[in-house]
């Protein structure tokens, strides 16, 4: 790794720190981009079951304000449900918003490298191509090995950046539309409990202890 460093130069260097913070931003949003930790599938039965009994309160919503952001989310409307269907509504847009923003945690970050590290590797090529044309005015055209290899060490940050800019690419993309589909899910969950509160929608039979 140190001599395809020193080969590609200095601009290798924030190509690297790139990667390295690509990686780690792809490992972090894998674990917290968890379906099943965002919105567990027991939660909106266990919202039902409190309904059904008449068990709201403070903590129960509490402990299911805890337990995820879709429980949090879910808590925010119930303990504002009193007030009638839009402020429930408003509570729950408010909190959502803040969960989606957490969502997208660091998603900007992973697209502002995937569209960096190709420059940067542009950029490194074109300094190590002017290297190369100042070794040729100074000492002319005569080794062709060493201009060949002057060549392809300018190239190599190119190259570089190309390999980290695309799986960031990648990883970004897929990221964006696991939030969009997390996003809908909790969406239609906090709909589906606005319903079940005031009246215009029947628990479903699953959701009965």
């Amino acid at each position: 790794m140190q001599d395809l460093v020193q080969s590609g130069g200095w601009m290798m260097l924030p190509i690297l720190i790139c990667s390295v913070v690509a990686l780690a931003i792809v490992v972090e949003r894998f674990w917290t981009l968890r379906p099943s930790k965002l919105a567990p599938a027991d939660t909106l039965p266990q919202v039902q079951t409190l309904l059904k009994r008449g068990l709201l309160n403070e903590g129960n919503l509490v402990k299911l304000r805890d337990s995820s952001p879709l429980g949090r989310i879910l808590a925010t409307g119930l303990a504002n449900a009193r007030h009638g269907r839009d402020i429930m509504k408003e509570s729950i847009q408010e909190s959502a918003t803040i969960v989606v923003h957490e969502l997208e945690k660091f998603l900007s970050t992973l697209g502002s490298i995937a569209a960096i590290t190709p420059l940067l590797g542009l950029l490194g090529t074109v300094i190590g191509m002017i290297d190369v044309f100042a070794a040729i005015m100074m000492h002319g055209t005569g080794d062709a090995a060493q201009l060949a290899g002057g060549i392809s060490q300018a190239l190599l940050t190119t190259a570089a950046g190309l390999v980290v800019a695309i799986p960031a690419i990648f990883f970004h993309r897929f990221f964006v539309r696991r939030v969009e589909e997390i996003t809908m899910e909790l969406e239609q969950s906090a709909v589906h409990v606005v319903d079940l509160v005031h009246g215009d929608r029947e628990a479903e039979p699953g959701g009965k202890a």
